[in-house]
C-alpha cells in the first residue's frame, strides 16, 4: 500500500511540475515591459527647474526616442567637437515626460531602463535625483518605486544630458537619449536586472549541458519560499528541457540559484546557421507566477589556437570581420533596429562573419541581431584608460567608474552566443609604460569574475615585447594587433605559443564612384600627421584599392597576408562602413571617414566585391569603373571575380583578350582606350560561361529611379524603408557623374527622417527634405509615423527631368 502511495505521490509531483512548466511557456508575461520612448519633451540648453511639476514646456519640442540632437545641427568648422566628431554641435539638453501609472502597480517594483545616453546623464523622478552616469555607452537602470504616484496623479521624469565638454571622443558620439528606454514593472520577488548567466560546459551534436545561474531579488520585509522553474525553448517555442526547484530567500536580499539541464540533439549555432534557443525563468509563489525572465541561448563551442587559428564547433574557421562604429549614418547615433539590420545584411552579403564593436559597448539591438544573423562578435569596452587621447574623454571618469562600467558591460552581454571575445581596450596608451601591467591585470580579473568562457584580449599597436606592458602583464588570453601586417609572419616566433588575431587592419581610403586611374599615378596619404596631402580639390579619393594610411595597408595586401597565415585567427577590417567623424586625411569640409568598404549611405564601394569574391562561394563578377569618359582617354578597367578560370573583356563586341588571376592576384585589369558604347566581361570555367556583366555609356540625365529596400512598412512608428534614388538616362542606365538636387515630399503614414549620398565632404543636413545625388545616387530614409495610411514618396528635380513616385504599403 505504501509503495502505491509513493508512486501516486511521484506521479502527482510530476503533474504539478508539468503544469508549472506549461504555465511558464504559455502564460502571458507576468513581468510588464513597456516601450517608454514616446511623448517626451526636449529642449537644448540647461534647465535645472525642469524637475519641478509646474515647469512649463510649452516651447519645448515633442519627440519620440531614441533621439540625437547633434545630427540635427549644422556642420561648422568652429564647433568644438572638431573634425573627429564631424564638426557637428554638442552642448547640453534636457528631456522631460509626464505619465501616470495604474493603482495596481503600487505594490510592484517599478524601474526605468536606459540603453544609452550620451553623456553625463542625470535622471530625476518627481524632483528626486536617481543618479548620474557619465559613460554614454553603458546601459543602466534606476528603481522608481519609492517616488512614484499612482492613479490619476501625474509623474514627472526629467533627464539632464551634458555633452558640453569638448572634444571628448575620437569619433562621432551623438548627443542625447540615443538608445531605447523601457519601463519595467515586476513583483517584489523577481529576477534581478541582468540576473541570469548561462554557460554550456559541454556541447556536441548529440547532447549539450546547460548551467544557469539566476540571481533572485526579494524586496519584501519577509522571507520567501518559491518555486524556480527553468524551461528551454527552441526557435519554434517547443520545450526541449526543464527544471524545477523549491527555494528560500531572506527578506530584503538577493541570492543566486543554480539549475543544470541537458538538451539532446541540440541544433548548433554557427555563422551559416545561427540556431537560437531561449531560456524562460519563472518564479512561482504559492503556485502563482510572480515573474518571468528570458535569456538568449545558443549552443556552440569555439577555440583559439596558437598554430591553427580559430575553430567554431570543431571546424576551422577564418574570422572574416569588420570594425564598426555605432552611428547609423544619416540617423546619427539614433539606434534603430531596422537601420542596424540593413547594415548587417549588406555586410553578410559581402561574406562578413564577424563584427568588432569599435570602441565601446554597442546597442542591445546590435547584439541581438548578431545572435540572430550569425556574426562572431568581439565586444569592446573602451578606447581610453587613465591616459587621455583627447581633452575630455573617458580618462576623467576612469577612477570613479571603470569598475562598475566594465561589470555592467559584461553582465548585459555575456549571454549572447555571438560574443566570443572580450576586448578591454583599443590602442591603450598604458601599453607603453609599466602602469599598463597592473591595470590590465585588474580589468582581466573583473571580466573573469563574471565570465570565464571567453578569452580576454586588447587591441595592441606595439609588437616589440619589451615596449608593450599590456602584453607583459600576462593577463591576455588572445593577442590582438592593429595593423602590422608586414610583421605577421614573424609573430609565431616573436610571440611563441600565443593566440593572435588582427584586431584592426587595412585603413585604406576610397570615395564611392570616384576614379583616378592607378596607371596614371595615385595621390597618396602623407607619410605622417601634419604633412601636406596631395589630394583632390573636391576632397575625394579614388575608388581603386590604391590609397592607404601610412600605418595601414591596402585591402588586397592585407588580405593576401592574412589568408596565408594559418595561425592568425582572422582579421577585422577598418571599417565595414564609413562613419561620421575622423575624415582623415582631409580637413574641413570633409566630415566623415573614407575607410569604409561601404559608404555612409550604405552603397558598396568597388572593393566590396573583392571581399565578396574571396569571402563567399557565390559566383561574383564585378567590373569597374563606369563607362562615361572622354573619347580616346585611356581607362584602367578592373575586374573582381571568382568560381571561374578566366575573364574575357569586350568593348563594343570586340574582344580585348582573356585574362586570369596569377599567383595571389585578387583582381585582373586592362588598360583600355575609351570609346562610347558597352564594356562587357564574361567569366568562364572550363569553357562554360559563369557570369556576364556589362556597363553602358549613359546618355543625358532623363529620369529619376526609386527603389525601396522593401515594399511594406510596419505601422509602429519605428520601421524604416531605405529608398535608393538614381538619375538615369532614357534607357535606364545610371548617369555616373550626375549631381542633381532632388526634392522630396512624403505623404501618408510615413515621414522623411534622413537623406544622404555617401559623399564624405557634403555639408547639407542629413535632415533636409532635399539631397544632391552623388555620382548618380542618394538615399532617402522613410520612417513609419504611426498612421495606418499608405505612404508615397515623391522625388523631383529641375532641368527637365520628370518627377518620380514610389508607394509603400503599411501593415
Amino acid at each position: 500500500m505504501d509503495r502505491h502511495k509513493n508512486v501516486l505521490q511521484k506521479v502527482g509531483t510530476a503533474i504539478v511540475l508539468l503544469l508549472l512548466v506549461a504555465c511558464a511557456t504559455t502564460k502571458k508575461q507576468v513581468r510588464i515591459v513597456e516601450d517608454f520612448n514616446k511623448n517626451w519633451n526636449f529642449k537644448l540648453g540647461d534647465y535645472p527647474t525642469a524637475i519641478q511639476s509646474n515647469f512649463n514646456t510649452a516651447d519645448w519640442k515633442t519627440l519620440q526616442l531614441p533621439h540625437d540632437w547633434s545630427i540635427e545641427g549644422a556642420f561648422n568648422k568652429d564647433n568644438p567637437t572638431k573634425q573627429a566628431q564631424a564638426f557637428l554641435p554638442a552642448g547640453k539638453g534636457w528631456y522631460r515626460k509626464t505619465f501616470t501609472l495604474p493603482e495596481d502597480w503600487k505594490n510592484k517594483n517599478v524601474s526605468i531602463e536606459f540603453d544609452g545616453v550620451f553623456k553625463n546623464s542625470e535622471v530625476f523622478i518627481n524632483g528626486h535625483s536617481l543618479g548620474i552616469r557619465p559613460n554614454g555607452y553603458i546601459s543602466f537602470t534606476y528603481e522608481l518605486s519609492p517616488y512614484l504616484h499612482f492613479g490619476t496623479q501625474e509623474n514627472i521624469i526629467a533627464v539632464k544630458v551634458d555633452n558640453d565638454a569638448q572634444p571628448n571622443s575620437r569619433w562621432y558620439t551623438g548627443s542625447g537619449i540615443y538608445r531605447n528606454v523601457r519601463l519595467v514593472a515586476s513583483e517584489k520577488l523577481h529576477v534581478a536586472k541582468w540576473g541570469t548567466y548561462v554557460t554550456t560546459p559541454e556541447v556536441s551534436k548529440e547532447k549539450a549541458s546547460v548551467h544557469l545561474e539566476v540571481t533572485i531579488e526579494n524586496k519584501t520585509n519577509s522571507e520567501k519560499e518559491f518555486q524556480l522553474v527553468t524551461s528551454i525553448l527552441d526557435a519554434n517555442n517547443k520545450e526541449v528541457a526543464n527544471a524545477k526547484t523549491t527555494e528560500k530567500i531572506g527578506a530584503n536580499t538577493n541570492a543566486k540559484k543554480v539549475h543544470n539541464l541537458n538538451v539532446n540533439q541540440p541544433k548548433l549555432w554557427d555563422t551559416e546557421n545561427p540556431n537560437l534557443y531561449k531560456i524562460v525563468t519563472t518564479i512561482y509563489e504559492n503556485s502563482k507566477a510572480v515573474d518571468n525572465y528570458e535569456t538568449p541561448l545558443g549552443f556552440r563551442f569555439f577555440n583559439f589556437d596558437s598554430e591553427k587559428g580559430f575553430s567554431l564547433n570543431g571546424v576551422a574557421t577564418k574570422i572574416l570581420g569588420v570594425c564598426l562604429h555605432h552611428d547609423n549614418g544619416a540617423l546619427g547615433a539614433v539606434e534603430n533596429i531596422h537601420a542596424v539590420k540593413r547594415k548587417l545584411t549588406i555586410l553578410k552579403q559581402m561574406g562578413t562573419n564577424a563584427i568588432r564593436m569599435a570602441h565601446n559597448p554597442h546597442s542591445l539591438e546590435m547584439m541581438q541581431l548578431c545572435d540572430e544573423m550569425g556574426f562572431i562578435v568581439q565586444a569592446e569596452f573602451t578606447d581610453v584608460w587613465k591616459k587621455k587621447k583627447v581633452t575630455n574623454d573617458y580618462h576623467k571618469d576612469w577612477d570613479a567608474w571603470h569598475k562598475q562600467d566594465l561589470e555592467d558591460f559584461i553582465k548585459r552581454d555575456r549571454n549572447h552566443p555571438s560574443v566570443m571575445m572580450w576586448s578591454i581596450g583599443n590602442e591603450i596608451r598604458e601599453q607603453f609604460d609599466s602602469t599598463g601591467i597592473a591595470i590590465t591585470r585588474e580589468l582581466a580579473q573583473i571580466v573573469k569574475s563574471l565570465d570565464t568562457t571567453r578569452p580576454v584580449t586588447s587591441a595592441l599597436t606595439e609588437n616589440v615585447i619589451e615596449k608593450n606592458f599590456i602584453y607583459q602583464s600576462g593577463a591576455l588570453d588572445l593577442l590582438g594587433f592593429n595593423y602590422k601586417h608586414e610583421d605577421y609572419k614573424d609573430f609565431p616566433t616573436r610571440f611563441k605559443g600565443q593566440k593572435i588575431i588582427a584586431s584592426e587592419s587595412v585603413s585604406a581610403l576610397e570615395t564611392r564612384g570616384h576614379y583616378d586611374f592607378p596607371s596614371d599615378g595615385v595621390k597618396a596619404w602623407p607619410p605622417k600627421y601634419g604633412a601636406p596631402f596631395d589630394g583632390n580639390a573636391d576632397w575625394t579619393v579614388t575608388a581603386y584599392d590604391q590609397v592607404k594610411s601610412y600605418w595601414g595597408a591596402t585591402h588586397e595586401d592585407n588580405w593576401k597576408t592574412i589568408k596565408k597565415q594559418d595561425f592568425m585567427a582572422g582579421t577585422f577590417i577598418w571599417t565595414g562602413f564609413d562613419y561620421l567623424g575622423e575624415p582623415d586625411p582631409y580637413p574641413y569640409p570633409a566630415r566623415s571617414s573614407y575607410f569604409g568598404i561601404v559608404d555612409l549611405a550604405g552603397f558598396p564601394k568597388d572593393v566590396y566585391y573583392m571581399y565578396q569574391s574571396e569571402w563567399t562561394t557565390k559566383p561574383v563578377l564585378h567590373i569597374f569603373p563606369h563607362w562615361n569618359w572622354t573619347a580616346g582617354q585611356e581607362v584602367d578597367v578592373w575586374v573582381y571575380y571568382n568560381n571561374a578560370d578566366e575573364v574575357e573583356l569586350f568593348l563594343n563586341g570586340k574582344s580585348l583578350g582573356k585574362k586570369s588571376k596569377q599567383n595571389d592576384d585578387l583582381h585582373i585589369s586592362w588598360r583600355v582606350k575609351f570609346e562610347p558604347g558597352t564594356i562587357k566581361a564574361i567569366s568562364r570555367k572550363n569553357g562554360v560561361v559563369v557570369l556576364e556583366k556589362e556597363i553602358h555609356t549613359a546618355g543625358a540625365a532623363s529620369k529619376i529611379a526609386l527603389v525601396g529596400d522593401k515594399q511594406t512598412i510596419k505601422n509602429d512608428s519605428y520601421d524604416l524603408v531605405y529608398v535608393t534614388v538614381s538619375i538615369t538616362d532614357a534607357d535606364g542606365n545610371m548617369v555616373p557623374n550626375a549631381n542633381n538636387l532632388i526634392n522630396f515630399e512624403v505623404s501618408g503614414g510615413g515621414k522623411l527622417v534622413g537623406v544622404d549620398n555617401g559623399y564624405q565632404a557634403g555639408l547639407d543636413s542629413f535632415k533636409a527634405n532635399f539631397c544632391k545625388v552623388y555620382n548618380g545616387k542618394c538615399i532617402a530614409i522613410i520612417q513609419s509615423n504611426g498612421k495606418n495610411e499608405a505612404i508615397q514618396l515623391k522625388a523631383s528635380t529641375a532641368n527637365g527631368i520628370s518627377s518620380a513616385t514610389i508607394d509603400i504599403k503599411v501593415q
